[in-house]
């Protein structure tokens, strides 16, 4: 699944390691959600879509193989 989450995070100038603690998970989780490597939970999508006030669809996009 790709996302679009670094570059969200980057426009609103938040590091890694900020969102990481907001979100009560590991900085290299943070990491590998953005390069493609770990697909997030259905909640730890809620939260992340729910921090930048957006929905999960406008940061995660689906692909059907």
């Amino acid at each position: 699944m790709k996302n679009r989450l670094e570059k969200i995070r980057k426009e609103r100038g938040i590091k890694q390691d900020e969102l990481a603690k907001v979100l009560e998970v590991s900085r290299q989780t943070i990491s590998s959600i953005e390069n493609g490597r770990y697909n997030p939970s259905i909640i730890l999508a809620f939260k992340i879509a729910r921090f930048f006030d957006m929905t999960i669809e406008e940061i995660f996009i689906y692909e059907e193989e």
